[in-house]
């Protein structure tokens, strides 16, 4: 192998080198990205002031306002252009007191949370007796009768997967269970709770009454609590439960999105749209969902910007409102669907490191992904087979064909914190943290700058 001497003659050599090769110069970016990102605390700070001086941002309340101004000044401060917020309205579901305690035949307290849009109990509560069902199939096959005037108990077993795929099929019982209570007349409906910890705290999360349903009482019980009444309910016994949720909906409620760019040298070639969500739950900070998916989108365009103007505009899209159905990305599509998007991609899965890059790119990208999958091998990230998929924040972009790729995060631990009042600043691992923004700094850098063109199919 030929060495290159150190000295004048061989920094011109290098560069004669890496301007006749781009596959050479973007490796070298990606190098010089990598190792400034893995020492960048950006992420962090980003996710320890909104979660510090904002603290809980539920959708179209005035915590989600203050977070918007917090958001807006800061990327004002760390240098994006064009920082602004996209104000809409929505209809807000408030929580109010929570608590339900067995009356018989073992009388004692549960812990739990009532999920988004549940109905009111009111101040006296309603008290019935449970039907426990293993499974949301369960809840499914009963006859209408044998729930009639009664409370809906839904248990499963949720397990902790890398990548989060158990959610999709143990969430149902949170998403549709209460509709299908309601339609069979159950007075109220108790799921455990959708998480894979076994902490003495529920997990909340949003459920959409089905058209023409009643909305009654819905509450997720702490997976101990569920386990406890699940072996109550085996001992053969009638299992009597008082229940008080109380709650109320709001109409046009104000709520936006936060917008902020990184300009690029060519408006022609698109929008590279980097995504999080900046609203949060009640019960914790929001750190993992979703102040650290905003701290890592916000680093990481700063590191891309460190390295030169992009090509492709790099726009922060902090949406509102993700929690409670998406709010904020229709807004945002609403508002510039009609803009080139080259390509989209979201962080909202925690802040654990990246493991695996899945793409979905037009035909003909192969050498686009191929150089993303060597700039993130150093980072210990795989190439993964999926097609990727995006998330709540860009869903109606991917539905219009706008290329996206997956930045796969470890997702192990992350419904032990999920929506519970656990999801705290102190769950962020800050080494973790840092290789995320590495990992998306170079994918970035890669997508704005590619000379190949990126639309929609």
């Amino acid at each position: 192998m030929h060495k290159i001497r150190s000295g004048p003659r061989a920094v011109l050599l290098l560069g004669s080198l890496l301007a006749s090769s781009p596959a050479l110069a973007d490796a070298a970016d990606s190098a010089a990205i990598r190792e400034a990102a893995l020492k960048d605390d950006v992420a962090w700070s980003f996710t320890e002031g909104l979660t510090t001086e904002v603290g809980p941002r539920p959708a179209g309340t005035p915590q989600e306002a203050r977070g918007r101004e917090w958001a807006v000044a800061r990327l004002k401060a760390l240098g994006f252009s064009n920082v602004r917020a996209e104000p809409y309205t929505m209809p807000v579901w408030l929580r109010g007191r929570e608590d339900a305690r067995i009356v018989s035949p073992f009388p004692q307290n549960l812990v739990l949370a009532a999920l988004g849009n549940s109905g009111s109990t009111g101040e006296k509560g309603v008290e019935g007796e449970v039907v426990y069902f293993p499974s949301l199939a369960d809840l499914e096959a009963a006859p209408d009768a044998a729930l009639k005037g009664k409370i809906a108990f839904v248990d499963h077993g949720m397990s902790a997967t890398q990548d989060g795929s158990s959610y999709g099929y143990f969430g149902a019982a949170r998403r549709q269970g209460p509709s299908i209570a309601s339609k069979k007349g159950a007075i109220a409906i108790l799921i455990r709770s959708v998480g894979t910890d076994h902490h003495r705290v529920p997990h909340t999360g949003v459920q959409m009454w089905a058209d023409g349903v009643e909305p009654i009482p819905a509450a997720a019980l702490s997976v101990p609590d569920a386990e406890q009444l699940a072996r109550i309910a085996k001992r053969g016994q009638p299992v009597r439960v008082h229940l008080t949720l109380l709650s109320k909906m709001l109409k046009d409620q104000p709520s936006g999105n936060v917008i902020a760019e990184i300009p690029g040298s060519d408006p022609a070639a698109g929008v590279v749209v980097a995504a999080c969500h900046l609203d949060s739950w009640d019960q914790g900070t929001g750190a993992i969902d979703d102040a650290a998916g905003c701290g890592i989108a916000v680093a990481s365009a700063l590191q891309v910007a460190k390295a030169g103007t992009p090509r492709r505009t790099i726009r922060i899209l902090m949406a509102g409102a993700e929690e409670v159905g998406g709010d904020g990305s229709r807004a945002y599509f609403k508002a510039h669907g009609a803009e080139k998007h080259a390509l989209a991609i979201e962080s909202d899965f925690g802040a654990d490191r990246v493991w695996r890059v899945d793409f979905k790119l037009p035909k003909g990208h192969g050498a686009l992904a191929t150089r993303i999958k060597q700039g993130l091998a150093p980072l210990g990230v795989g190439s993964g087979e999926q097609v990727a998929g995006g998330g709540a924040d860009i869903a109606p972009l991917v539905q219009a064909g706008v290329p996206v790729i997956d930045l796969q995060q470890d997702g192990t631990r992350y419904f032990d914190l999920h929506h519970t009042p656990d999801d705290t600043l102190d769950k962020i691992d800050p080494v973790q943290l840092r290789q995320n923004v590495a990992a998306w700094a170079v994918t970035l850098n890669l997508v704005a700058n590619a000379s190949e063109t990126l639309s929609a199919n």
